[in-house]
């Protein structure tokens, strides 16, 4: 397979939909899904996408190691999944009341989540960890919410950056911040909260915040948490909606003996489709049906059919040791690529969901331009947030990624040096 940038006589699709754009969506695009920090050789907007791989609107082909931000876990456009998603919307999918892959899937979870004794439903990560968040209120009948700094748990109020726009010190009048791996910090935060008025600590699996390497959890963190809480009478959330199904099937802080109250999922649970889950303990279930949660399309049937399809596929293939392996060759692959041109750099993250950065790189300049002589090259990943593997990401499609990530390198060594 060829390694040189694809060219093409203009990127005319691309362009004119992001001018379209511009007149009707505040700066042609928002979120994370927007290239404005990304530079020109992204493309915005994309026309399909099979197995590990995409094309943009301009016909241009990408090994794609975003997975959209994680959604992917079987590789886009799988056909069972598809079929399953389908087969239940042409019955119908948004009714007066959810169907019985509801009750098969809550079912299904129960049984495979360590920690979970019920399940309740909703369609974005920021829905599952509020919930979380309010299902800990409810039960405890404390205010304040623990959260690592730097820490992403959606855009709601409580959880979101405190210098973004829109947001008051009122939103987060109930929020501590504690520095993620470090107890002292912890013990700190409980101390300024009040250790009578801790609803819960929320953490993520592994510390994968953007621009930073990414740190896995300390064991000795995750039980001082887990001691913490049973202390003062909190809940521990853990937010696993960007590891879940991808790190460990019956929750991501299995692998260091601690279990959580209550648990956020989304993003991979359906391949693709609108789909999130609180999990919670037996002891949190009452509070968890003194709640409100609702949504008008919380319910839909053909999400939960594609859940329940893509956790029997992901078991029939044995699916995370697959990415796992495939992690680890494209770690490895890319490591031996920077020695060999020189280059500083650190590849870090569990092998699933990994992150490259150059060293000596304060304002990421030089990860940036290897990011997007990757894009050129035909590689989609991101400069600053982690990356995703799904089941379809093969050998054959690491290894031809990795001839396309070494000529990117080799680009970067010699316009910034190998300093």
């Amino acid at each position: 397979m060829s390694t040189a940038p694809q060219t093409l006589p203009s990127r005319a699709n691309d362009a004119a939909y992001r001018e379209r754009a511009r007149r009707v969506i505040p700066n042609g695009m928002y979120g994370h899904l927007s290239t404005a920090r990304l530079g020109d050789d992204y493309p915005q907007f994309f026309a399909r996408g099979e197995g590990a791989r995409v094309w943009d609107v301009d016909g241009r082909e990408f090994i794609d190691l975003m997975c959209t931000f994680g959604p992917i876990l079987l590789g886009h456009a799988h056909h069972e999944v598809d079929a399953a998603y389908a087969a239940t919307a042409a019955r119908g999918d948004v009714l007066n009341g959810p169907g019985p892959e509801m009750v098969e899937l809550a079912e299904r979870l129960v049984d495979q989540v360590a920690h979970a004794d019920w399940v309740m439903f909703a369609k974005n990560g920021t829905d599952a960890t509020t919930l979380g968040v309010i299902v800990a209120r409810a039960q405890t009948g404390h205010r304040k919410v623990l959260v690592a700094r730097g820490s992403y748990h959606g855009i709601a109020a409580w959880s979101a950056r405190p210098e973004a726009a829109g947001m008051t010190p009122e939103d987060h009048a109930n929020t501590v911040f504690f520095e993620y791996n470090d107890l002292a910090s912890l013990e700190a935060a409980v101390a300024q909260a009040g250790e009578e008025d801790i609803a819960a600590i929320v953490c993520t699996p592994h510390r994968h915040d953007v621009f930073r390497d990414q740190e896995d959890v300390d064991p000795a963190f995750a039980r001082g948490v887990r001691a913490t809480c049973d202390r003062v009478g909190a809940a521990i959330v853990l937010d696993d909606v960007r590891c879940g199904l991808r790190i460990d099937p019956r929750g991501s802080w299995e692998r260091v003996g601690v279990r959580p109250d209550l648990s956020a999922w989304s993003k991979s649970l359906a391949n693709g489709y609108p789909l999130a889950a609180l999990m919670g303990a037996e002891p949190f279930r009452e509070a968890a049906g003194r709640i409100t949660a609702t949504g008008s399309f919380w319910l839909a049937g053909a999400p939960f059919a594609a859940a329940l399809t893509t956790l029997r596929v992901l078991d029939e293939s044995d699916g995370i040791e697959t990415m796992r392996a495939s992690g680890r060759r494209l770690q490895e692959g890319l490591a031996a690529q920077a020695a060999g041109h020189g280059l500083q750099l650190s590849v870090t993250g569990p092998p699933q969901m990994p992150l490259l950065l150059f060293a000596d790189d304060p304002e990421f300049e030089k990860t940036r331009a290897w990011a997007q002589a990757c894009a050129r090259h035909g590689v989609y990943l991101h400069p600053i947030h982690n990356w995703f593997l799904s089941t379809a990401h093969d050998e054959a499609t690491i290894d031809a990624a990795l001839e396309r990530t070494d000529e990117a390198l080799r680009e970067v060594r010699e316009a910034l040096g190998a300093d």
